[in-house]
């Protein structure tokens, strides 16, 4: 029942719906070389070849003589029919070229084939082939049956002429056999190339979690610790103060417990993004002041960098100093890794509106070994300066080396809250 619906499926439902045969593609490495009308010619191509086999069918109906009778200048139009119809209707051809070869049997002139003319046998190997491009490897199974089961019952009722059933079963199943394979394999390309663009996406995704789950242990950090000088602060206050009103005391334990509160769930949400071997660090997270013993190791693994500032250098928020500072490391490792042998400049900028960075390197000196990183640093930077929301530009310059802008906005206020942040921890 499985094998009859299948049968049903391919060849009877809807046998004559209008499939028509689209043009071919011309991006092709062939095709795309050819002048532009010359190229919109080319992708009638198929079209083209197969009126030209529908004329050589037509043509071997005539070639082996006949009676000359109105059955004879039919025959040869119905050999060209169906192959014609491959082009709009293609189901519906195959059971044409069944009819065809039947009528052509039956009046034809069959010259030594058995119950098949030489023109029946080009027409329905022309059909099959066509039909066969057209559509799955299980329609050709099917039509090679169905043809197989023609030919033997032509070969039963027409014994006088012989029967070649098995040697044109041999012929048809083997260009039907390269046809399916051609097209299990481009299947199974395309499936590759569907899978490899999923695991494309889902790996930038997986980038993109890592990054933001590095970015928020960093900034966990850096909460937890302005966090625990608020609670110190708001502990020690009152004792600074000789003999403080019951409110004030009161105001403070209240900060000091809310701060606590807010800590511990701080802790307890961000605690999930932690690694199982990642531990905290002893240090408080680096900023641009600490930039000069990054440079330090830098240089000592090899890379000749210099540093350029300018502007007015001020306080900014941790999370923009933090972010700063892992931007230049990050595109300095690149460069020791993709660039061996070429020096690298940072240029740091304090303008009124915010910070920019720009870390260039020129064209590597020698031959770059086996990368030892993730290869998703600049996803891991832009990441950062889009959760500042700013603005990043990575790009290969003129001379063969590369570039990385960035430019992070910081208004005026949260600068100098900033120092009076920094002022507060210095004095705690």
């Amino acid at each position: 029942m499985d094998a009859y619906g299948g049968l049903r499926r391919d060849l009877f439902h809807d046998a004559f719906a209008y499939r028509p045969l689209p043009p071919m593609r011309t991006d092709g490495p062939i095709t795309r070389r050819l002048p532009g009308r010359i190229r919109e010619a080319a992708a009638w191509t198929p079209h083209a070849v197969v009126c030209f086999l529908a004329f050589c069918s037509l043509l071997f109906g005539y070639t082996r003589g006949g009676s000359g009778g109105p059955a004879w200048l039919l025959s040869g139009v119905m050999l060209a029919v169906p192959v014609i119809t491959t082009l709009v209707r293609p189901i519906g051809a195959f059971w044409l070229s069944c009819a065809a070869t039947v009528f052509t049997g039956v009046v034809g002139s069959h010259g030594g084939l058995g119950p098949w003319t030489p023109g029946a046998v080009f027409m329905h190997l022309s059909v099959l082939t066509v039909v066969a491009l057209r559509t799955r490897p299980r329609v050709a199974a099917w039509m090679w049956v169905v043809t197989v089961t023609l030919s033997a019952v032509l070969g039963s009722v027409r014994s006088s002429y012989g029967d070649n059933t098995l040697q044109l079963a041999t012929v048809y199943g083997i260009v039907l056999l390269v046809i399916s394979v051609v097209h299990i394999r481009k299947d199974a390309e395309r499936q590759v190339s569907a899978e490899k663009s999923v695991t494309a996406v889902e790996r930038d995704k997986r980038t993109v979690l890592e990054e933001r789950t590095n970015i928020a242990r960093e900034l966990h950090d850096v909460v937890a610790h302005h966090m625990s000088v608020v609670a110190i602060q708001a502990e020690a206050a009152p004792y600074r103060v000789e003999n403080p009103p019951p409110e004030l005391a009161q105001a403070f334990a209240t900060i000091r417990e809310n701060a606590v509160a807010a800590l511990t769930e701080l802790r307890r949400v961000l605690g999930v993004v932690r690694a199982e071997d990642y531990e905290a660090p002893d240090a408080p997270q680096p900023t641009l002041a600490d930039l000069e013993g990054l440079l330090a190791n830098v240089r000592e693994a090899g890379l000749p960098v210099e540093k350029v500032i300018t502007g007015a250098v001020r306080e900014l928020p941790q999370g923009v100093e933090l972010s700063a500072y892992r931007i230049i490391q990050e595109a300095l490792s690149n460069t020791l890794r993709h660039a061996p042998g070429a020096g690298a400049r940072v240029e740091i900028g304090y303008v009124l509106g915010g910070l920019g960075l720009r870390i260039v390197n020129g064209p590597a000196t020698s031959e770059a070994g086996p990368s030892q990183g993730s290869g998703h640093g600049l996803t891991g930077m832009a990441e950062r300066v889009a959760m500042l929301g700013g603005v990043m530009t990575a790009e290969r310059t003129g001379e063969g080396g590369y570039e990385v802008t960035v430019f992070i906005p910081v208004e005026p206020g949260e600068a100098t809250q900033a120092a009076e942040a920094t002022e507060t921890e210095e004095k705690a």
